[in-house]
């Protein structure tokens, strides 16, 4: 294994450490329990929006943090869920009095202890609701979820609730917001190799030369299928038609409800795209893919999405969820509407997503 690291042990703090210096301006650090939140927090008035996630994803989730996007950002290990003290912690440190939303990408480790620091917050004082996102078309359940993955929607939905929160939306608009964007968002993903955990010292997972995992997981879960290497544009066309051509999806998440003080069941359905939809087209490096592989497969993304009448007025490409070197990409697909666009284009400014701010 060759890797920039000093000890296994110390990778994400060094790392925070290092992302902590470089942008005294936007963010800070707390190391006990871990997370990163916006230098300006609590800001009065406003709802805070917190994430999180094991490390290994970089951008995501701390380098989203400033304005426009998240108030505070729960790292864990690597691949390893925060812990419920983490987001309590933060939650505390960023609430301005106008409550919290907590997005949570849809692993058994993150629901539940999002789940444990809701209630934990609400205890003490605190507002706060959290959206579930489950966004990949590759599986239904995996080694790490009930249900699909959580995974490029999740940087989507951070920018936009994040610029909802900003222009004044109250608690309740930004949930009902950030489920929309959920629900019509799908994603899938593919690796060309594994990646090495610092801590672990091997590959996740093994390829061979000509081998590809499709459907891959941010994690290196496995996907539908394994299968030889086959040209990009062969490849994009599978995960583009596995996207627009998914059903409607059905399920059951768990909410909390303000009125009733406890955990609801809702009904959940994910409405399959039509012709004449407008779209946010996101390609997403794995770590290890570089901007001019992802081109490629933006090109023939959006000759498909062309042929298929849907009409790509946004785009996002580049490494965003990475899985530490994994060399590979995801496409996520989101429609858009005239006030998600609004949002969209609305000024951010975080240490890894800037604009117009």
């Amino acid at each position: 294994m060759k890797k920039l690291i000093n000890k296994p042990e110390d990778f994400v703090r060094e790392s925070l450490e290092g992302m902590a210096a470089a942008h005294a301006d936007l963010i800070k650090v707390n190391y006990d329990p871990t997370f990163v939140y916006r230098a300006t927090a609590p800001i009065p008035g406003k709802v805070a929006i917190i994430s999180g996630g094991g490390s290994g994803h970089e951008p995501m989730h701390a380098g989203f943090v400033g304005k426009g996007m998240l108030d505070a950002a729960c790292p864990g290990e690597v691949f390893t869920s925060p812990t419920p003290d983490q987001m309590l912690e933060a939650a505390k440190q960023v609430d301005g009095g106008a409550g919290i939303l907590y997005i949570v990408k849809n692993y058994s480790g993150d629901v539940m202890n999002f789940e444990m620091a809701t209630e934990l917050a609400r205890a003490e004082g605190n507002r706060v609701l959290n959206i579930l996102i489950d966004d990949d078309v590759a599986v239904k359940d995996s080694l790490y979820t009930q249900g699909r993955r959580g995974v490029g929607i999740t940087i989507l939905a951070e920018k936009i609730c994040g610029a909802a929160a900003e222009q004044g939306y109250d608690l309740t608009q930004i949930a009902d917001l950030c489920r929309r964007v959920n629900l019509h968002g799908r994603s899938m993903g593919i690796a060309l190799t594994s990646c090495t955990v610092p801590a672990k010292g091997s590959p996740t997972f093994e390829l061979s030369d000509r081998e590809i995992e499709l459907g891959i997981g941010i994690h290196g879960e496995p996907g539908r299928q394994r299968t030889e290497l086959k040209p990009v544009d062969e490849i994009t066309e599978i995960l583009t038609r596995s996207i627009i051509e998914d059903a409607a999806y059905s399920r059951t998440v768990r909410e909390w409800h303000e009125d009733k003080g406890e955990w609801v069941d809702v009904e959940l359905i994910n409405p399959p795209f039509q012709k004449g939809d407008r779209l946010l087209a996101f390609v997403n490096s794995m770590g290890g893919t570089p901007l001019s592989e992802l081109y490629i497969v933006y090109r023939k993304l959006a000759e498909i999405c062309e042929q298929q009448g849907l009409q790509i007025v946004r785009n996002l490409i580049g490494p965003y969820i990475t899985s530490l070197e994994m060399q590979g990409c995801s496409i996520t697909l989101l429609k858009l509407d005239d006030e998600m666009i609004r949002l969209w284009d609305a000024p951010v400014k975080t240490p890894s997503w800037h604009w117009g701010a």
